[in-house]
């Protein structure tokens, strides 16, 4: 899929309203604090495969952001993806998309993104141009992430937070977008079976959120 063909997606969904544009600040206070119960049965999440894998009714929802960066390479679109490093408290290890908690500071879930993404991978905002939101992803450790949607324009360096990213490498978009190249894997967790999206690639394992989240990608520029 080319980048015309995305972008006509985005637009025609903001023009018929089925997706939000970016918003403006006063949108903000909606994003923290809401709990957990009150957001189940409206967006996606780990709970969508797993009905009795969510976080403990009530519970706030952290409120999170990522960038879903699509690479405007000549050959075609690529998805710039992480692997986080193997000592962080959350999802360690694991392949994500750059960003993190919005905090009080950022205007809107796409500057949190971006924010995110400078400190994570030193990819520039300048490099970066906001097409729109995917569907809120809700997380069992009890996150309410934003997937915030931009092209990236080469050429652009990156400088890897050592702390936080292992290393930052790009899937084309056509192979996330072919179902053959899609899984639902499993794995018991605290004595349950717990089943999961991943999109193997290249010795990488894409999995969780981060699958559930690209799988949110497919079926909307699918049009499904």
């Amino acid at each position: 899929m080319d980048r015309a063909r995305v972008e006509a997606r985005f637009a025609a969904v903001h023009e018929h309203g089925l997706r939000r544009s970016p918003p403006g600040p006063d949108e903000m206070d909606l994003s923290f604090g809401r709990p957990a119960d009150a957001d189940m049965g409206d967006h996606r999440g780990d709970h969508q495969l797993n009905p009795d894998f969510m976080p403990e009714a009530g519970q706030p929802l952290v409120p999170a952001a990522v960038l879903v960066p699509l690479v405007d390479r000549p050959e075609g679109l690529t998805v710039l993806l992480t692997q986080r490093t193997d000592h962080l408290e959350h999802h360690p290890g694991q392949v994500s998309f750059p960003g993190g908690h919005i905090d009080r500071v950022d205007t809107s879930p796409e500057d949190a993104a971006l924010r995110e993404a400078e400190e994570e991978i030193g990819l520039m905002r300048e490099r970066v141009r906001i097409v729109g939101r995917l569907d809120d992803y809700l997380t069992r450790t009890g996150f309410r992430v934003v997937p915030v949607v931009g092209f990236v324009e080469p050429p652009f360096d990156l400088n890897l937070d050592p702390f936080e990213v292992a290393e930052a490498f790009e899937v084309p978009l056509d192979f996330l977008l072919d179902p053959r190249n899609h899984r639902r894997d499993s794995r018991i967790y605290q004595g349950k079976r717990r089943y999961f999206h991943a999109m193997p690639y290249d010795g990488f394992y894409i999995w969780g959120a981060t699958a559930g989240m690209l799988m949110n990608l497919y079926e909307f520029l699918r049009g499904a």
